[in-house]
């Protein structure tokens, strides 16, 4: 059984000083607070997140998120991604996430869509990019436990389940994505 948003932990959140940005309603940039006050007031931020496609198209990369995170800890995940820190750009933060928690490097996403994601207390901006990558996966290991290349129609079956292994935005997200792609 997966643990629910805001499940105790043995460790605390990781970051919760760091400053991130944070965006209106609208999804436009509107300041900035500490992480853990965005998650405490539910603020709305932004996230830029990738889709790891394989060289041929036909499989993505997904990968479980540790038990310690703080947000939807345990579950999958088919989107490599993070929140914007304040003075970044969704495009970059895209391209900072991919290195960190996949060690995905040298490569430039190509933007997709933004897709919103609001489930109090997250209420948030998805900036969706894809990149096409073959090369080597180094997890980070705070962040991931593994992950493994899922075919596309192995996928739309996870993201049709809303009792899934899918984390909530990242189902969302990708059913999006088979919407205007698949």
């Amino acid at each position: 059984m997966r643990p629910a948003y805001g499940a105790p932990c043995d460790d605390p959140p990781v970051g919760g000083d760091e400053l991130v940005a944070i965006y209106d309603a609208r999804g436009r940039p509107a300041g900035s607070a500490t992480r853990a006050e965005m998650r405490a007031r539910g603020l709305w931020h932004a996230a830029g997140v990738v889709l790891v496609r394989s060289p041929n198209g036909e499989d993505v990369y997904v990968h479980q998120r540790s038990p310690d995170k703080d947000v939807f800890p345990s579950y999958h995940d088919c989107w490599a991604g993070g929140v914007v820190a304040h003075g970044e750009t969704p495009a970059e933060c895209a391209v900072r996430e991919l290195a960190e928690e996949l060690g995905i490097s040298g490569v430039s996403p190509v933007p997709l869509f933004t897709h919103v994601f609001e489930q109090p207390p997250i209420r948030c901006h998805n900036f969706a990019f894809e990149v096409r990558w073959g090369g080597p996966i180094v997890h980070q290991p705070e962040e991931i436990v593994g992950g493994r290349w899922l075919p596309l129609p192995e996928l739309r079956k996870w993201a049709e389940d809303p009792d899934g292994p899918l984390i909530p935005d990242g189902r969302l997200g990708v059913l999006e994505w088979f919407r205007r792609y698949g």
